[in-house]
This record gives C-alpha cells, structure tokens and sequence, in this order.
C-alpha cells in the first residue's frame, strides 16, 4: 500500500517500526537506513516514497540539522519525526521546519500506527499530551539569547532578508527558488551569506535567532 523508509541507527527500533507497519499497513515496503548518509543514497534510488520516518538524533546528524537536509534535497517526499526528544519547542520547530508530525519513541505501538494513518490521512500528527503542555521558561530563555541583534539584521540586503522569511517559514531551497524566480543555487548562494553576515553556522540557528523578527517592517526599509 505505502512505501516507507525507515532512518534510524538502531536496528531494533527500525525492525520494530518496521513490524508496526507491516501489520497495519498490509503489503507496505519499509526499507531501512542506518544514516542520513544511508537515506541519501537510497532515496535518490527510490523517489517513489510516500513516507520518511526519521529520527532527530543520531550519530554526525544533531537536532534539526537532518530534517532541514531531507526537506530541501526532497521537498515532494514527506518526512515524519520519530524521537525521544522531549522538549515542546524542539517537537513544535520541527513541524515549523516542514515534518508532517511528530512520533514519540515512547508510545504505545496502537498510538505509533494510529499516527501514521493519521498522517497518512492528510493530517499533521502531534503527541496529545504536548497539545495541553504549557511552554517552558528554560525554552523560551534559551531561545531569547539566540536572537539576532537588529544591528546585523541591518546588514542583509532585500533578497536575503526575503529568503529568512522564506526559511522561518520552513520553505525547502527549490520552493524559495519558485517563489523568488531565482536558481536554486542562487539561494544556497543567499543562505551563506545570511549566515556569514549574521554570525551563524547553520540553518537551525539562524532561523531561531530570527523567529522573532518582524520581517515587514525591514523590507519597508
């Protein structure tokens, strides 16, 4: 029915989520990846997925960093998180950064599959229990000293600062590319300079720093 890979470094785990969809998705491929390293050269060999279940933290790959990698390489194959990551501002960013849900690695194998389908379903798939958390202070600190001082945000010209728009939005490199009538390159081109003139080293960085900016009010300038 559906056509999965599966990216994590733990061959239980994948074996597991593996067997989850076996049985409720009857005649499903699931194909595994040890890497992101490993999910490249398979997916550049199977197009055809419907769905990437990846884990957010594993060995060279931290964070966001992984995610933000698929969405731009591959911006029609969607890609669901499923991790022990905790944090509600992590969970939420990376739908922000274009995840189609989120799976705790602690739910139930009922709930596991329920999400997928969900998912599967047209819908975007959060932990019930992160819906009714209130947000943390540590969160919000941590965040508030990543922020980009108006001073350097001075620096960018009208271009860059449309394409940080475009990427507090989540949009992968060849959407910002349509959107801009640019080349893709054009934007990679963009994004390192952004990232040089505000001081960041990633992608995830600079679009956390900047997640309070107001935008409108730098392109009136």
């Amino acid at each position: 029915m559906y056509k999965m890979l599966i990216v994590d470094d733990h061959p239980i785990f994948r074996q597991a989520i593996s067997g989850i969809i076996c049985d409720r998705f009857a005649g499903s491929v699931c194909l595994e990846a040890d890497s992101l390293e490993a999910s490249h050269r398979i997916i550049k060999e199977n197009m055809d997925f419907d769905l990437v279940l990846l884990d957010l933290n594993m060995p060279c790959t931290a964070g966001l960093n992984g995610l933000l990698e698929l969405r731009n390489e591959y911006p029609t194959i969607p890609v669901v998180i499923v991790s022990a990551e905790s944090e509600k501002q992590q969970i939420l960013q990376t739908i922000s950064y274009g995840a189609v849900g989120f799976i705790s690695k602690s739910s139930s194998i009922d709930t596991i599959a329920d999400s997928l389908e969900s998912i599967f379903n047209g819908n975007v798939c959060l932990p019930s229990d992160l819906i009714r958390a209130p947000n943390s202070a540590p969160s919000s600190k941590s965040n508030k000293s990543c922020e980009i001082s108006p001073e350097k945000m001075q620096l960018l010209t009208r271009k860059e600062l449309i394409v940080l728009k475009y990427l507090n939005q989540g949009e992968a490199n060849k959407h910002i590319a349509y959107e801009m009538n640019i080349s893709e390159t054009t934007v990679k081109s963009h994004v390192s300079s952004i990232l040089k003139k505000l001081g960041v080293s990633n992608r995830v960085k600079v679009v956390i720093g900047s997640a309070n900016i107001d935008f409108d009010t730098y392109l009136k300038r």
